[in-house]
C-alpha cells in the first residue's frame, strides 16, 4: 500500500493505472473512491475522474496529524471488481 503525505490545505490529484494489472485488454468502466474514516474536516474526495485505464481522484483537507486510507474500486468490462488503497497522513507543511 502506498503511503501519502499531505497538507490539510492542499487540493492535489492522485491517480491509479489499472492498465498493468489486466493486460489483456479489460478497461475501467467504473470507478468509486472511499475514504475512511470519514468524518467531517476530514479528507474528502472533491472530484473524480477515470478514462480505459487509469483512474483520478482530487483530495482536499484532512486534519492534521490524522491517517486515512483512500480506497479506489474498479468495475472492469469483463465485470471483474477490484481494489487498490492508499494510506494519507495529513500534516501541516
Amino acid at each position: 500500500m502506498t503511503l501519502v503525505v499531505k497538507d490539510p490545505g492542499s487540493r492535489i490529484d492522485y491517480e491509479f493505472d489499472w492498465s498493468g494489472a489486466y493486460p489483456g485488454g479489460q478497461a475501467v468502466v467504473a470507478s468509486e473512491w472511499i475514504v475512511a474514516p470519514a468524518e467531517a474536516d476530514g479528507v474528502a474526495v472533491a472530484a473524480a475522474a477515470h478514462d480505459l485505464a487509469r483512474t483520478t481522484a482530487t483530495l482536499a483537507g484532512g486534519a492534521a496529524g490524522r491517517v486515512y486510507r483512500v480506497t479506489n474500486r474498479v468495475t472492469m468490462s469483463d465485470g471483474q471488481v477490484d481494489e487498490r488503497s492508499m494510506t494519507v497522513r495529513v500534516e501541516e507543511r
